[in-house]
């Protein structure tokens, strides 16, 4: 049961970074439709449960080591997209490394008003701490963290809810037969996905049979869906123009729960180094060569690119990757328990 937890608090540990503490994913791919925005949430779950079971399931038969490995599995032809396919989903990986450094960077900014480039070198020094390690160092850091943000978020929720009426998304509601609020579901978990299955392929050794899988993939939807409606039910407490706000989630925890202030900081920071390390790491283990020396590029990189700015990263990057793990996704439904041209060993 413990590699089971330790699975999952990985996996919520990579989910809950930057924009999703912070409010700005939420607000992106689910907030702006209103009521209807709670149905997205429902659906993105769901598909990321099923690509979290999928992918264990072919990672357990295939004894799977690497996001190569993965791909010859998942296209059996056009080897020559393969290592497109790699270049690409490393690029993005590394780009919402990137992102999740300039999240650091924004809190101390907007919250504490210490220069962003202070905030987003802390994060890039204990990144690189941790990229020194093995995978069970990054194992190890979310097995810590991740359940107490998790208790703080439920306990926010809580606190929340008792405030909070769902008639009062009436107002948020747009008033059309739109169904683009599906379309932005699907997108959040597919550029979700792109981020997730190179970090599931690191924890190979946690996991042993397909009950395993199943409840894992299953417990972690359900908890993705709690936490999502959590931070969704924040954000009807914004009361200024919440496209101008970075992290509209932390601004509603700072102005309305005063108390909880330095509480929620905690789970932004939390969050966000948690997503750090799990994304470094899985990029660090599709390409390296001299390890040392690409995760300091890394980290230095970083910095430079978190002047970016948080929300300009997000909004622009987020829904273009969405489009292209599409095709990942649909892949994965496609994938059958039978590969006898497959280039992978099974597991003895």
């Amino acid at each position: 049961m413990r590699n089971i937890l330790k699975v999952i608090f990985v996996i919520i540990g990579t989910m809950i970074g930057a924009g999703f503490a912070s409010g700005q994913e939420m607000y992106l791919f689910f907030f702006s439709y209103g009521i209807k925005g709670l149905i997205g949430i429902l659906i993105s779950s769901v598909i990321i449960g099923f690509v979290i079971y999928k992918t264990f399931q072919i990672v357990n038969k295939y004894g799977v080591d690497t996001y190569k490995d993965f791909l010859d599995i998942l296209i059996q032809k056009r080897e020559k997209l393969k290592p497109v396919i790699n270049t690409v989903i490393n690029i993005f990986i590394l780009i919402t490394f990137f992102i999740m450094v300039a999240g650091f960077g924004a809190y101390f900014n907007q919250e504490l008003g210490i220069n962003s480039l202070i905030g987003s070198s802390i994060l890039a020094i204990a990144c690189f701490i941790v990229f020194l390690t093995s995978v069970k160092g990054f194992v190890k850091a979310n097995e810590l963290i991740v359940p107490i943000l998790i208790g703080f978020l439920f306990l926010i929720g809580i606190i929340n809810v008792k405030d909070v009426h769902l008639l009062e998304l009436e107002n948020y509601l747009i008033k059309n037969n739109s169904f683009s609020f599906i379309l932005d579901a699907v997108l959040y978990s597919s550029y979700n996905s792109i981020l997730l299955i190179p970090v599931l392929l690191t924890l190979k050794n946690y996991i042993q049979d397909k009950k395993q899988i199943l409840t894992i993939a299953t417990i972690s939807s359900i908890i993705i869906i709690l936490l999502s409606v959590i931070i969704f039910l924040l954000l009807v407490r914004v009361d200024v123009d919440i496209t101008k706000l970075e992290m509209p989630a932390v601004y509603v925890v700072s102005n309305m729960f005063k108390m909880l202030r330095y509480v929620y900081g905690f789970i932004i920071l939390g969050s966000i180094f948690t997503t750090a390390i799990s994304l470094g790491t899985s990029f660090l283990q599709n390409t390296v060569k001299s390890h040392i020396q690409i995760a300091t590029i890394m980290c230095i990189t970083s910095v430079l690119i978190s002047k970016i700015g948080f929300s300009n990263l997000v909004s622009s990057l987020y829904p273009v990757f969405g489009y292209l793990g599409l095709v990942q996704i649909l892949k994965l439904a496609m994938a059958v328990p039978h590969y006898h041209h497959s280039k992978i060993i099974h597991k003895p």
